[in-house]
């Protein structure tokens, strides 16, 4: 699983830590999210997160 970041603030979101207070549990890979999901620190949707090589 890859970790991805939201483009707009710098936020990343990594699949073993998840996003508990967002509801998304670790281990829960980002294609996995749901698309209503939105960043915890700015709010944009999953589209603006690209994959961290």
């Amino acid at each position: 699983m890859k970790d991805y970041q939201c483009e707009p603030c710098g936020y990343i979101y990594d699949p073993k830590v998840g996003d508990p207070d967002g509801g998304i549990a670790p281990g829960t890979a980002f294609e996995d999210i749901p698309d209503d999901w939105v960043c915890p620190i700015c709010g944009v949707g999953k589209e603006f997160f690209t994959v961290v090589e």
